[in-house]
């Protein structure tokens, strides 16, 4: 590539010195034999501007040096006698207007010549018995007038060397960004994520954008394939455990070793859901990555599906000690545009998270601002007064398989459920996010805004 480059560079330089030297020394050639024409027909008409005997004239001719001036007779009836330049002939002297008195000059070829009719007095003419004119004819050889084709050449060759020197110099700087993305893209195709391409200060902006994207586009896919393995590693993980549990009580029944076979049997009943439970949030996020959940948006009544979901867990709450308070509006909100089936799975998500690290209670709030400035949007919130969470993490909680201190009432979960609420959230165009701590003990709080210009088209 680089020396295509150079070369098309090179030829470029090559054709427009050709054009444009050829032109200069061809219109300068021209311009040369028209000027020397013009100081021919001066000095002819300087010459033979004043009345003098033809002796006067020769011996002008040889103290001005005029090699090239010659004396002609041209008669009455337009024929010349006397010695014509070679290369002239009677029509380039144009007899008739050297008779009438008028000057003549012109080219033959590399010839320049001037011919301008001598004045006579009226005793020199009856003495030569002259009918017609005595004409001085002025010559030069013009083929040498320009600056000549040698004198291109060299600027031609001094031009052709600096445009090579220049084309080698820019050729690298172009061709050295690509060649070394080519490079970089074989490896990270390889499989060599890590390789970047180098970016330089001086490269040209579009190389620095090339190498930028192509660094980036390895950097996310080193980062994905970082996520894929803490994806690996936590599922095995995930799925270890309860496989283990599952297998050591069977075999401890199929041994004879466990006398209650009922408690052994709840156990792997439990430890069966918890799988079924990891699997199901694994599908569910991938659907979701894969733009497959259905999303079917309507208009709701978010109040309803809050007081009904968080409604469902209260035996829960009752059974693990907890207070489970929820805080409706007491008029009744607009309706949102949103699928009230994920709304409800969001914060199912949210609540079985709360209670989960809750120390005594849990709080679900509906409220919305003020409608006149900010119609259809509504705020759903659900706090625990837990332990709460680390400033460090608060960035993390929604990553996939993060899981926090055991709270209280911690029982091994997926790691999956806020992952899914954030993916969710996203998909209906609802934002969420959690602030901790919310209180002098900690606590946390998950906030999901709605707005009922948002979400996505039913499905």
């Amino acid at each position: 590539m680089r020396r295509r480059l150079m070369l098309a560079f090179v030829g470029l330089v090559l054709g427009v010195l050709v054009i444009a030297g050829a032109g200069s020394v061809i219109l300068t050639d021209n311009a040369a034999r028209t000027q020397a024409t013009q100081q021919l027909a001066t000095e002819a008409k300087s010459l033979t501007g004043h009345t003098f005997p033809l002796s006067t004239l020769k011996i002008m001719r040889r103290l001005l040096h005029l090699e090239d001036a010659r004396l002609i007779r041209v008669s009455a009836q337009g024929l010349i006698f006397g010695n014509v330049p070679a290369g002239l002939t009677s029509a380039d002297l144009m007899p008739q207007s050297l008779l009438n008195g008028d000057s003549v000059s012109g080219q033959d070829g590399s010839l320049a010549f001037a011919a301008a009719p001598v004045t006579l007095t009226p005793g020199e003419r009856a003495r030569l018995k002259l009918r017609g004119q005595v004409v001085v004819i002025l010559t030069r050889d013009v083929s040498d007038v320009g600056p000549g084709w040698g004198y291109f050449f060299f600027a031609g060759g001094v031009a052709l060397v600096i445009a090579a020197l220049v084309a080698w110099l820019l050729s690298r700087r172009m061709s050295r960004p690509l060649v070394e993305a080519r490079d970089a893209t074989a490896r990270i195709a390889a499989g060599d994520l890590q390789s970047r391409v180098p970016q330089r200060e001086h490269d040209f902006a579009e190389s620095s954008s090339l190498a930028r994207s192509i660094n980036e586009m390895a950097q996310s896919l080193e980062d994905a394939r970082s996520r894929e393995r803490q994806l690996l590693l936590a599922v095995s993980h995930d799925l270890r455990t309860p496989l283990t549990s599952i297998r050591g009580f069977a075999e401890a029944i199929t041994d004879g070793a466990i006398e209650d076979t009922a408690q052994a049997a709840g156990v792997i009943i439990a430890e069966s859901r918890r799988l079924e439970r990891l699997v199901g949030d694994l599908l569910e996020l991938t659907k979701l990555e894969a733009n497959e959940m259905s999303i079917t948006v309507r208009p709701t009544d978010v109040a309803e599906v809050v007081s009904t979901t968080a409604e469902g867990f209260r035996p829960l709450a009752e059974r693990s000690g907890m207070q489970l308070a929820i805080h409706l509006p007491t008029d009744t909100p607009p309706l949102v545009m949103i699928d009230p089936d994920r709304l409800a799975q969001i914060l199912a998500n949210l609540i079985e998270n709360a209670l989960t690290f809750a120390r005594s209670s849990v709080v679900v709030t509906l409220s919305y601002p003020d409608l006149s400035t900010s119609p259809g949007k509504q705020v759903i919130t659900v706090q625990d007064d837990g332990p709460g969470i680390a400033t460090a993490d608060l960035t993390r909680v929604f990553d996939r398989f993060y899981q926090a201190d055991h709270g209280p009432n911690r029982q091994l979960g997926s790691g999956l459920g806020l992952a899914i609420v954030a993916e969710l959230a996203s998909a209906m165009g609802a934002t969420v996010r959690a602030e901790s701590p919310v209180g002098p003990q900690g606590g946390a709080r998950f906030e999901v805004m709605l707005d009922h210009s948002a979400g996505g088209s039913p499905t």
